[in-house]
């Protein structure tokens, strides 16, 4: 599966970038906020294996895109969507982008493209993001790309021994539809 956008192509993760995906993912001062830091290559390779949904949209899964930068071809990041629920019509999404391609648009031009894939053709009707409240630069994209926030969980998940703080944002169908069309 492959989505397009100006700058930027997203296709579905394979083996082929594992050693893209492992260089910018094992990087755990730029990965501070994220759940999994690959520790080797091999945990790459797994996760693409064992880890990932073949096909979208399967219910209580995880499918991931990487990111690839159209200028030189190059994995910049990932996203990943979690298909959670039954009636098939709520997705988290989740985002990590190299260091070197921060602050430049990326994520929130990826991220775009793939709101309005699950909105326009997957007929999704809510998105959650799930993010550390200290993430300041994550929560600011999310509220530009119109995400609201809607809970605060105290010390509610556990990374590597720690409690930590997990703010829910999310946005609807509509408020999407109404945002695109004011911009």
């Amino acid at each position: 599966m492959e989505l397009q956008s100006e700058r930027l192509c997203l296709q579905t993760i394979q083996n082929k970038h594992a050693k893209e995906v492992f260089d910018y993912r094992s990087d755990a001062k730029t990965n501070q906020y994220q759940g999994w830091i690959p520790k080797n290559i091999d945990d790459v390779y797994d996760f693409i294996s064992n880890k990932v949904s073949k096909s979208i949209d399967q219910i209580d899964t995880w499918y991931q895109f990487v990111i690839i930068c159209r200028e030189d071809q190059k994995v910049i990041g990932d996203i990943g969507i979690h298909f959670l629920d039954e009636n098939e019509e709520q997705v988290e999404l989740g985002c990590t982008l190299a260091k070197t391609h921060h602050g430049k648009g990326f994520a929130n031009e990826a991220l775009s493209e793939v709101i309005r894939f699950l909105f326009t053709d997957l007929s999704k009707h809510r998105i959650t993001a799930s993010v550390d409240p200290a993430n300041i630069k994550s929560i600011a994209m999310l509220e530009r790309l119109g995400f609201r926030k809607e809970a605060h969980f105290i010390k509610s998940i556990l990374i590597d021994g720690i409690w930590v703080d997990d703010v829910i944002y999310a946005i609807l169908k509509d408020e999407w539809t109404n945002k695109t069309k004011k911009d």
